[in-house]
């Protein structure tokens, strides 16, 4: 455990309105030790670090001068809201984040009134800012009031389409409204697209820098001595498109861009907006994603997310690896079939370490594209290059991929054009919580006609629907699998394509069958150990797809044993709901079947380790054990119950 920092200023802060007691100097300092503090804590805990670095003194300078929680600050992601949380009467319990019963590793509004808008996901602050501006206008009422609202947005999260869609509506509704532009020039990958380079270009041209900056703030907002400056400067470069025309056009008046570190610059800035503002306003400050931290600043993702880590140092501790990870499979096993197949080509959004695509962009960079936080574009972008005949490779965690849904419904299952969805992070999470839990696929991609649905058991199985998806031309295909490390199976050297909507049975038993779909497939197995201990051996059968279903092998074992079980890491109206619809379809229940299913349960579940949520899930073996015994009506002690 390290040592906890010296913070004697930070100390005699409870609240955001004790900020209002110091000077800007001492503000300055209690940035310093905020940083310290932060800095600490996630090396306890894990979690966001860079995020939350890079905007330490914006944090301290937006409590010190609005008045939350009247005022409220949404922070776009929220990421970066570790040292917001330690500024918000939340420092007693900061090193309980991202555990059980400890606090979320996001902004979150039933953690506390500072958090008026919850967020895990990228690109929706403005248009939550633009919901406060307006219920304000409208004389709604929340806790705390309703007073200014305040988005802070970073560079890679207003790539997204929802963040334009929002200013182009605040510049028409005209609602005072600020927007901290953060540009740090990283998301979690390295931003990328044409809004990058207009960003980078705002601020990259020296000696035009101190120019651009007073030429394109709004001339209106800022104190008298530079009115008449600002003024000469716009006029001298009238026509040029450089600083903020973008967002000018937009509606916004635009201010910047600032050194995000100086405090010297932020605290008169945001005082003089706050005084003078009228409509929406856009600050675009300049920071360094891990400021202040070495480790972080010299990481590639800028200490995106670290696991527990020695101060000093920066090393990580990480558990050793007993098996590759899923992604690493998938990833490997992609460029391996591109090196034979040079229609195959990948797309993510934002995400190519997360999904495994860097391997792929080292190898093969003409062949893959990241494009930003746009879900949506990106699944578009891929039903085209199928339409254009490419083989499209489309890796999107589950719970981002929900934000592209209208187009896998209208631009890819409608058109039956074969893209091949990778959906990583299926399943429950851990640390991240609810919000990044991947449990609705299943249920979203498997009711769409003609769409193939495929979860993998184990990182065999893969390399193997990976191997699958590459071969299958006849419309849009998806396979699931999750975080973390595989259950360390041999890999075979080549992926083998399997027969779609063929299940296969594991072990042959007696009474009960046990069909499982994904990786549940472990805990089944130990389920079925201690079953047999009891005199109870289960048939144990991998589904392999949940659309289409192996019918045959479905209702062979329907009509073979007393009852039968599904068991899946996905939510009601899944893989199980498939199942049930064929085996009324087929009067199986006319015949006395005890058909169940185990599913996530109706709930979002918060953030714990993994098996701690799948206990709570009951879709453990020792819940699967018992749901067997239930089920056939047998206690725990090996009696038949009534």
């Amino acid at each position: 455990m390290s040592a906890r920092p010296h913070t004697p200023l930070l100390d005699q802060v409870a609240s955001p309105e004790d900020l209002k007691q110091f000077s800007d100097a001492e503000l300055t300092q209690i940035a310093h030790e905020l940083r310290s503090e932060t800095i600490s804590t996630v090396s306890e805990t894990g979690g966001h670090l860079g995020a939350g670095l890079g905007v330490v003194e914006l944090t301290v300078a937006l409590h010190a001068i609005f008045d939350t929680p009247r005022d409220k600050i949404v922070w776009d992601v929220g990421h970066q809201c570790y040292p917001h949380k330690i500024l918000t009467g939340r420092r007693d319990r900061i090193r309980t984040l991202r555990q059980e019963d400890g606090l979320s590793g996001f902004t979150k509004r039933s953690e506390s009134v500072y958090d008026p808008f919850g967020a895990a996901h990228s690109s929706t602050s403005i248009s939550a800012a633009l919901g406060f501006a307006t219920a304000r206008d409208l004389g709604g009422q929340c806790d705390g009031g309703l007073g200014d609202a305040i988005a802070v947005i970073g560079d890679g999260s207003i790539t997204a389409g929802m963040a334009y869609e929002a200013m182009n509506n605040a510049g028409h509704l005209k609602k005072r409204l600020f927007v901290v532009l953060n540009d740090n020039d990283m998301s979690i990958a390295p931003p990328v697209g044409a809004m990058s380079e207009y960003l980078s270009r705002l601020y990259a041209g020296e000696p035009f820098q101190e120019l651009k900056a007073a030429a394109k703030g709004a001339v209106s907002l800022l104190p008298e001595p530079f009115r008449e400056g600002a003024k000469r400067a716009k006029e001298m470069i009238k026509g040029m498109a450089v600083g903020g025309t973008l967002f000018e056009e937009l509606g916004f008046s635009y201010i910047g861009p600032i050194d995000g570190h100086d405090m010297d610059q932020l605290l008169p800035i945001l005082r003089t907006l706050r005084q003078r503002a009228t409509g929406p306003v856009m600050l675009h400050i300049i920071t360094k994603k891990g400021k202040g931290y070495g480790p972080a600043e010299g990481a590639p993702d800028k200490g995106h997310a670290t696991a527990k880590f020695d101060v000093i140092t920066g090393k990580q501790h990480k558990a050793p690896s007993n098996a590759p990870s899923y992604t690493s499979v998938f990833g490997k096993t992609l460029v391996d079939l591109a090196a034979e197949d040079s229609r195959i080509c990948a797309v993510t959004a934002a995400m190519p370490d997360g999904t495994g695509l860097n391997l792929f962009a080292e190898r093969y960079p003409s062949r893959c594209f990241d494009v930003a936080i746009a879900e949506q574009h990106g699944v578009t972008f891929s039903a085209a290059l199928a339409a254009g005949g490419m083989r499209p490779f489309c890796a999107i965690y589950s719970t981002f991929l929900q934000r592209g849904y209208d187009q896998v419904v209208h631009d890819v299952a409608i058109q039956r054009l074969p893209v091949r969805f990778a959906i990583d992070r299926a399943g429950l999470v851990g640390a991240d919580g609810a919000t990044h839990a991947g449990s609705f696929d299943i249920a979203f991609m498997a009711n769409l006609p003609g769409m193939v649905v495929m979860a993998a058991a184990d990182e065999a199985e893969l390399k193997h629907m990976v191997a699958t998806a590459a071969a299958y031309d006849d419309g849009p295909i998806a396979f699931r699998y999750p975080r973390g490390e595989g259950v360390g199976v041999e890999l075979p050297e080549k992926g083998e394509v399997l027969e779609i909507g063929k299940g296969r049975i594991i072990a042959e038993g007696k009474r009960v069958a046990l069909l499982s779909f994904g990786t549940r497939l472990e805990e089944v197995r130990k389920a079925a150990e201690a079953l047999t201990a009891k005199g109870i051996t289960p048939t144990i059968a991998d589904a392999r797809f949940a659309k289409p279903l192996d019918a045959a092998m479905i209702l062979e074992l329907a009509a073979n044993y007393e009852a039968l079980i599904t068991i899946e890491e996905g939510a009601i109206g899944g893989f199980g709901s498939h199942v049930a619809q064929l085996l009324a379809e087929n009067a199986v229940f006319d015949a006395g079947l005890k058909y169940r299913s185990m599913v996530l349960p109706d709930t979002f579940i918060d953030q714990a380790s993994p098996k701690t949520m799948y206990d709570v899930a009951a879709m453990n073996a020792e819940q699967i054990e018992t749901k067997v015994l239930d089920t056939l009506g047998i206690s725990q002690i090996g009696e038949r119950t009534a």
